[in-house]
């Protein structure tokens, strides 16, 4: 992992950018403190199919129904 300073990447971000897509990991110091790291994102998670849960629940037509005054009090402390 390399280390670089706020004012390096402020003065020349794409280079670091490039860097970054080429699979580097950079941590950025700021006074020599470690604050952030930039990284690559990861992909190789797949992502969930849509409807993966359908007919698994239903919806129930007042979802969107105003809650009931008590309710709505013991949400706000009253």
């Amino acid at each position: 992992m390399l280390s670089v300073t706020i004012d390096e990447i402020q003065r020349n971000p794409t280079k670091y950018l490039r860097q970054v897509e080429a699979g580097k990991t950079f941590v950025i110091l700021q006074a020599d403190k470690a604050v952030a790291e930039l990284r690559p994102v990861s992909t190789s998670k797949p992502l969930r199919p849509f409807g993966l849960c359908a007919g698994e629940f239903t919806v129930p037509d007042d979802f969107d129904a105003s809650l009931p005054e008590d309710l709505l009090d013991a949400f706000e402390g009253k």
